[in-house]
């Protein structure tokens, strides 16, 4: 759950005393919004929770390729392997 009062601070606040909000990163594993006059403009979070996210969106990036790749099968948009290799080797000359 967000919370306003510890999950939005201003830049300065943050600057003030950055190992307090890092111990909090940390301990909650959420993001730390960062303002600048009242409006939003950085995002600090713990790298572990990063890595986590960056993991997550590699397997949704998976998924997507997978699920575009039976959409292809199902509509014939597909070639023998052999086929593309070949013309693959006549387009850039490349021996047999």
């Amino acid at each position: 759950m967000f919370d306003i009062k510890k999950d939005i601070q201003a830049m300065t606040t943050f600057r003030r005393n950055p190992a307090k909000f890092m111990k909090h990163l940390k301990k909650t594993k959420k993001p730390l919004i960062l303002t600048v006059n009242g409006k939003a403009e950085a995002v600090v979070q713990d790298a572990e929770a990063y890595q986590l996210l960056l993991d997550i969106a590699a397997q949704a990036d998976a998924r997507e390729g997978i699920r575009q790749g039976m959409e292809d099968i199902k509509k014939g948009r597909v070639r023998p392997a052999r086929k593309v290799l070949e013309m693959f080797r006549r387009t850039r000359a490349i021996p047999r």
